[in-house]
């Protein structure tokens, strides 16, 4: 391993232990036994009040610091994995966290979701609030479903805290620049109010029973919105479709390392062509400070769904400069969501329970498939009800997709996951024509 990628892999891993105290994971230790050995850590641990945010309020409140909650399913080994060897420990955090009341937060079993809004297909999620729930700002990104490094670290997360304690020390001056980064009233007040959850979860874990079973998963969140929106013979919004868009559908490279600080800009991207440079320190987006990536996603995440733009106040060698983010038409579907949880869901609903990548050059060669035309191989085909009917249809692991419901030209499994949800009546049959070796067939599935 060379040294580089040793820095990054102890960075990232360093920042997720020393926020998270995660236990280590023994042999044979069972999830179970990793979810009650997390709580005896904290609940033995005095500096963080485990699963009790009124009394992390009142001691905000009490000592007059800032509040700093961490939200983090327990355990969580499918999306970020920790390798022990790399873990050492950073003074410099450990010395920020002391300026700020801690609270763990297991689980979004009666989280208040009006207080609580976030991009729900992340592994963790950090909030920074003042005594009275005045959000200071969000840390916790990730753009891949394995791969991390480049989103978060504890270096920045040190920058996001040193950034935070500045905006307290200037509350409530700044009060009236902070009110965007929380919205109106959501749709559901907490997770086990959403339809589709309630009858399966209660507001508290199951410390009792099977406590793994009991536990609402971020992403169950937007998955159960979306469901409930669709049960409804509605539209989803790209708005939830396309949620928390990454600063890289915009063009902008973002230094996991720094405050919300521009590492490449991407050439003929918006953020290119709105005059955005490499170094520049972005200061407010839509007037809100912002603290870190997950900061810039909120903006975005309010930013118009077609074209528009942000107003942006950036530091540049020295001088502060007033710019425009120009969105494009259509922008926000350039995200790609075919990495996040919640897309297993969306695959159900259009696609009949498979999933599916972009075909290599090699398949392509082989199967004589234009470069740009669709060619999307099939990766896995649901075998249980209700992710099996693509398979009833006939679809098998490895046949290409190469034509959908009529169109030719749902190049990404993005596009054809938005197209089967938003543009393709529930319930209605879709021809798909597919290469398998020397033969091209044609099936029908059925949306639901």
């Amino acid at each position: 391993m060379s040294q580089n990628r040793f820095r990054i892999l102890s960075s990232a891993s360093l920042f997720l232990f020393a926020i998270l105290y995660l236990p280590s994971p023994a042999t044979g230790q069972s999830r179970q036994q990793k979810i009650m050995g997390d709580k005896l850590k904290f609940e033995t641990d005095r500096t963080w009040f485990y699963n009790n945010l009124e009394q992390g309020f009142e001691e905000a409140k009490r000592l007059k610091q800032p509040m700093l909650v961490v939200l983090r399913c327990i355990p969580c080994e499918e999306c970020v994995k920790l390798d022990d060897d790399l873990l050492e420990e950073n003074a410099e955090l450990k010395q920020l966290l002391k300026s700020f009341v801690k609270v763990r937060v297991v689980g979004t079993n009666g989280l208040n979701l009006s207080l609580f809004q976030f991009d729900t297909d992340q592994s963790f999620a950090a909030f920074i609030f003042n005594a009275n729930g005045t959000l200071y700002g969000r840390f916790g990104t990730r753009s891949d479903r394995t791969q991390w490094e480049d989103d978060v670290s504890v270096e920045g997360l040190s920058k996001a805290l040193e950034a935070a304690l500045d905006l307290h020390r200037n509350y409530p001056s700044n009060q009236a620049s902070l009110a965007g980064k929380q919205a109106d009233k959501p749709m559901f007040d907490s997770p086990e109010k959403i339809p589709s959850l309630a009858s399966r979860f209660k507001s508290t874990l199951d410390y009792e029973g099977d406590t793994v079973k009991s536990c609402i998963h971020c992403h169950m969140i937007g998955e159960g919105i979306k469901s409930h929106i669709r049960s409804e013979q509605k539209t989803i919004p790209n708005s939830l479709l396309f949620a928390y868009p990454h600063p890289k559908t915009v063009g902008l490279i973002m230094d996991p390392a720094q405050c919300a600080t521009v590492k490449d800009v991407v050439p003929g991207s918006d953020g290119s062509k709105s005059g955005f440079k490499i170094g520049d320190r972005i200061i407010t987006l839509s007037g809100q400070p912002i603290l870190s990536i997950a900061d810039f996603q909120w903006a975005l995440h309010h930013a118009p769904d077609t074209s528009g733009s942000i107003e942006v106040v950036l530091e540049r060698g020295g001088q502060t400069i007033d710019l425009s983010l120009v969105l494009q038409d259509s922008w926000r579907t350039q995200e790609d969501i075919s990495w996040r949880a919640s897309s297993w869901k969306l695959r159900q609903l259009g696609l009949g329970g498979m999933n599916v990548d972009l075909a290599t050059d090699e398949e392509r060669t082989k199967l004589g498939i234009k470069p740009g035309q669709m060619a999307l191989t099939v990766q896995h085909v649901g075998a249980y009800a209700p992710h099996d009917r693509a398979k009833k249809a006939g679809i098998l692991k490895g046949d290409v997709i190469v034509e959908y419901d009529g169109r030719t030209d749902l190049v990404r499994e993005t596009d054809l996951l938005a197209y089967a949800i938003n543009q393709v009546e529930i319930g209605r049959s879709v021809v798909i024509k597919i290469q398998r070796g020397t033969e091209t067939k044609t099936v029908e599935v059925v949306t639901m």
